[in-house]
């Protein structure tokens, strides 16, 4: 209660709080998640199979990151090699920095940004490159937690709502509509659907 009564009041003008959300019993990380939203490759929870299906068409080294299926909390980077798609998962050591292979890096940010300079196969020269035009950002989402601010430009909402997101452009403040109004919202209260 104590955690809520203090998001709530250092929300009020949508900055970020830094709360450790695993004391919440969270699956994932709310705030890496909310940071991935503004990446044109980060795709959300969708299966292999659909990574699969979206990436088979494409050139050899397009790419997206997701969230393991296997794995609740951690990512896969899902290639394709052109003739199938390729799945690595993203690993973390015990600083929390990610890796594939033997680099180590602090952000996925920079583990993309590597590999796009770096094969990120070891059996042939694969380098990730962002498809053409956008891998569809959400444009809705599900609220984990009541939002309920008194501030009239924000978003009220209640844990399980759906939020039409109208601007994800800021990693600290998304603007959507839910119950009929319109507002903005922290999105470390909601998690992205993607289709």
């Amino acid at each position: 209660i104590l955690i809520d009564y203090l998001i709530k009041e250092l929300f009020l003008k949508c900055t970020v709080l830094v709360v450790p959300f695993q004391s919440i019993n969270i699956q994932y990380d709310v705030e890496l998640t909310a940071e991935l939203v503004l990446c044109r490759w980060f795709v959300g929870g969708i299966s292999r199979q659909a990574a699969e299906n979206r990436l088979r068409p494409l050139e050899c080294g397009a790419f997206l990151v997701r969230e393991s299926e296997s794995t609740p909390g951690e990512f896969s980077v899902s290639v394709s090699y052109g003739d199938h798609v390729q799945h690595f998962k993203v690993l973390k050591d015990g600083l929390g920095q990610f890796f594939i292979w033997d680099e180590v890096f602090s952000s996925l940010n920079q583990l993309v940004d590597f590999y796009k300079i770096n094969s990120i196969a070891k059996e042939r020269t694969v380098f990730l490159k962002e498809p053409e035009g956008s891998l569809a950002r959400p444009r809705h989402a599900h609220a984990l937690f009541d939002f309920t601010s008194n501030h009239a430009t924000h978003l009220r909402f209640l844990r399980g709502d759906v939020i039409d997101l109208l601007d994800c452009s800021d990693a600290q403040c998304w603007r959507g509509r839910c119950r009929g109004r319109v507002g903005v919202f922290p999105p470390e209260y909601v998690q992205p659907i993607y289709h």
